[in-house]
């Protein structure tokens, strides 16, 4: 269906997964993007496919829609009955071009063949046919338009925009591909018959609990982000009939995948389903990710549990090999971060200060020239002086004589560790502890690899969700495995450090 398409892959997957599931989808985008393209192709997948399209307007009337009234059937019986053949409801797939544009007569007889798949046909309840129904607008409806009850019918909601790709652009232009012909074999289009037998068998189709947990997740955190916006806000509304919907959209999913039971890859579709306005849609795929995230697949480990066995057995062997002493130490201290003070006996010598810098460029019996300053940092000597040999002092040459003079000084406390060998008997009792632990997360770690869960080896193949999504799908088993390997780590480095002491 795709075939001679550029960048409208997705529209394509998800216009043939909402005909199959039997539901309906909405394109929002520019003239011009391939929205009636899209519907037209899709018909191309069913054997019997009937499509039925049509360009809304305010003067469009149902008889344009759904069949002129039959004058035979109001002259002879006096029965008011269309003439559907050939009209949306004698369809199997219908486009509907600028939707918001039809009049309420024509949106409620919509209402209940979206719903229900059903038309009332004069006094009569009509079953309709339709697999798939297409709707397309270059807008949203309004807000303040009586839209909102078909609007809500509309499952799939996909906004399409001009091909992005300039390479894809330029192929486009210059294709000569009749990109409207019929070209699919016979041997792969759908039969009536066999979607009706598709149908049943979705339905038998299971929801993991992981699946179920992050729709129930989604949904509280949708209801605490409408309480914080307040009723004025970006709420987003999903109501009951939506969900319901949406997972017979995850079950086709599956189905079509050839599995049993619907995995967290399903959910990423749920984006295209749960946002009203293009400004949801962000918020939507952040909350969806977080979910699967937090219920990814993973195997029964408590982590919680072995991180706090490794931090006990840490804390033990850290108390026993290191002894820790506190020392109290002179050190010089500065003045305003710049000066060192002298300890000045005698008052005849000027100057009280000299700078950090200047102090530390001294060496012991190498005399230099060295400036003083007072307390206001005024330069009032300018001598020669030494680093003295006694610590924290200065030598200083005046007088035709030589002056020792120290350096203000406080007490800092330091931190000294003395490693300690422990006694054989402990060390037994903590390579008991050791092995007990790493073959507890060895083992653990074996698990994991021998019965990974399945889905996992499935979800590159996904035919309707971007492989990226995979990352999401696999955050959560991989960080598991990655804490398990950080314990080991942790442990193989704590035997290390007390049996190397």
């Amino acid at each position: 269906m795709a075939k001679g398409l550029y960048e409208r892959e997705d529209a394509i997957r998800l216009a043939l997964l909402s005909a199959v599931a039997g539901e309906s989808i909405f394109l929002l985008g520019p003239p011009g993007v391939g929205k009636s393209l899209i519907a037209r192709r899709l018909k191309h997948a069913f054997a019997d496919g009937v499509s039925f399209e049509y360009l809304m307007s305010k003067f469009s009337t149902p008889d344009e829609v759904f069949g002129p009234v039959s004058i035979k059937k109001l002259k002879e019986e006096d029965k008011y009955e269309r003439l559907t053949d050939r009209y949306l409801p004698g369809a199997n797939i219908v486009f509907l071009d600028e939707i918001w544009k039809a009049g309420p007569a024509i949106q409620n007889a919509l209402l209940t063949i979206l719903n229900e798949k059903i038309y009332r046909n004069g006094d009569e309840d009509m079953r309709v046919n339709i697999r798939g129904i297409i709707t397309a607008s270059n807008e949203l409806p309004a807000r303040n338009a009586n839209l909102a009850p078909i609007w809500d019918r509309f499952l799939i909601r996909l906004e399409m925009g001009n091909i992005k790709k300039f390479s894809n652009f330029l192929n486009m232009i210059t294709d000569v591909k009749d990109v409207y012909e019929d070209d699919i074999p016979d041997n792969l289009r759908l039969y009536e018959e066999e979607l009706n037998k598709w149908s049943a068998l979705i339905d038998k189709i299971e929801i993991g609990a992981e699946v179920l947990n992050v729709i129930q997740l989604v949904k509280v955190k949708f209801e605490e982000h409408n309480a914080r916006v307040g009723a004025s806000g970006d709420t987003i509304i999903v109501h009951d009939r939506r969900w319901k919907k949406i997972i017979r959209l995850l079950r086709s999913s599956a189905f079509l995948n050839g599995r049993q039971q619907v995995d967290l890859m399903d959910c990423e579709l749920m984006n295209h389903c749960l946002w009203s306005r293009p400004s949801q849609r962000e918020l939507i795929r952040k909350t969806i990710s977080d979910a699967v995230e937090k219920h990814g697949y993973t195997l029964a480990v408590n982590l919680q549990m072995l991180k706090k066995e490794v931090k006990e057995f840490e804390a033990d062997v850290d108390k026993e090999i290191r002894v820790r002493h506190v020392i109290s130490q002179a050190q010089l201290m500065p003045v305003d971060d710049e000066y060192f003070q002298l300890e000045l006996a005698d008052t005849k010598f000027q100057g009280k200060f000299i700078t950090i810098k200047q102090y530390r460029q001294l060496q012991i019996g190498e005399q230099q020239v060295v400036n003083f300053y007072d307390a206001n940092q005024n330069l009032v000597n300018r001598i020669k002086a030494a680093k003295s040999a006694k610590e924290h002092s200065i030598e200083v040459y005046h007088d035709s004589k030589q002056h020792t003079y120290k350096l203000e000084t406080r007490l800092i406390d330091t931190h000294e560790v003395i490693m300690k060998k422990p006694h054989s008997i402990v060390q037994k009792y903590w390579d008991e502890r050791y092995q007990q632990l790493a073959g507890f997360i060895g083992g653990q770690l074996t698990n994991m690899r021998e019965n990974e869960p399945t889905q996992l080896s499935q979800l590159q193949s996904n035919l309707f969700v971007d492989t990226a999504f995979a990352e999401v799908v696999q955050k959560n088993f991989r960080e598991v495995a990655e804490h398990l390997q950080a314990l080991q780590l942790r442990l193989e480095q704590l035997q290390f450090s007390y049996t190397n002491v």
